[in-house]
């Protein structure tokens, strides 16, 4: 399977801006199942309604609430030029999303540019934004972000708590997120041991590039700005895969000049347990079954692309 184009990444590197920006959804910002629950229920009218009646009513943390203060942390340890941008991206109207801007300017979150669609879907805004992460509970507009070539998860409901440590930890998966699909496709056609000696044949031929490839760059330069015996970012790759198939991967991100803290290769063990104990405060996958196990342990972004997710 082809690399999705990095759009937004040669924008960036036309104009020299290297600010990480993420865009999210007013639903995977805050939680806001209810008030969800009664637009599909009774429709727009009962929901623009409901809105306005409880606007001064203060919404409560969604899943993406700690991951997004911490990335939005990372400012107050830069200088003159914050390195993080979050836009937010919301199918609301201004008039209903006035509620969200309050509880934004509530949590001191320092958000301040958005989109409210109406209804729309959200991502014809993102390459504007020069987005390099999209988040969202809406499936339908993270697929649409994935086909223009932005890396994009959908936010699943998690009762994990939030992580104590102030440092940001992320973790991915590698085949069909940070990788193409190939190795997933030979796995899922022809088994576990074709998949292993086409890995260990090809080991020196670098892995093509997944969805996430141009994110894990930008994190890899935000990085790159801090001491690393001090850094406050932290990654992990969280792979099913195990020796022989390591080496490729290894030699993939090293030939990417991408740096990836920590490298679990589990030989297709669960992977919930592991990204607890790595204190992963967002974890992305394509794998339905995988992401169902994580969410239980972390917060998790399910990402809908390759042999996966058909």
């Amino acid at each position: 399977m082809s690399q999705p184009p990095e759009t937004n990444a040669h924008a960036k590197e036309a104009t020299g801006d290297n600010r990480l920006v993420v865009a999210i959804s007013s639903r995977a910002l805050f939680d806001m199942g209810n008030s969800h629950e009664l637009f599909e229920r009774e429709g727009l009218d009962a929901y623009r309604q409901f809105q306005i009646e409880k606007e001064d009513e203060l919404l409560e943390p969604g899943v993406a609430f700690p991951l997004v203060q911490k990335l939005l942390g990372l400012n107050r340890l830069a200088g003159d030029v914050p390195p993080v941008e979050v836009i937010l991206l919301s199918r609301n109207s201004g008039d209903t999303g006035l509620r969200i801007f309050n509880a934004i300017q509530h949590y001191e979150l320092g958000i301040s540019r958005a989109a409210f669609t109406s209804g729309a879907p959200t991502s014809d805004y993102i390459a504007p934004f020069r987005a390099d992460l999209f988040l969202s509970a809406n499936p339908e507009d993270v697929g649409r972000a994935l086909r223009a070539g932005v890396a994009a998860a959908t936010i699943l409901p998690s009762t994990a708590p939030p992580r104590s440590s102030e440092q940001l930890r992320i973790a991915f998966d590698g085949d069909a997120v940070i990788f193409g699909d190939e190795g997933e496709r030979v796995s899922r056609e022809e088994g576990i041991e074709a998949f292993h000696r086409n890995e260990s044949e090809r080991w020196a031929e670098p892995l093509s590039g997944g969805p996430f490839r141009g994110f894990l760059s930008a994190l890899h330069r935000l990085q790159a700005a801090f001491p690393a015996e001090d850094s406050p970012i932290r990654t992990a790759l969280v792979t099913a895969r195990s020796a022989p198939a390591h080496k490729r991967v290894i030699l993939t991100l090293r030939r990417w000049g991408v740096r990836i803290d920590e490298a679990l290769f589990l030989g297709g063990r669960d992977k919930g347990p592991f990204l607890e104990a790595f204190g992963a405060d967002i974890f992305f996958d394509d794998s339905p079954a995988n992401v169902e196990s994580a969410r239980r342990h972390v917060a998790t972004g399910h990402v809908p692309h390759g042999v996966s997710n058909p």
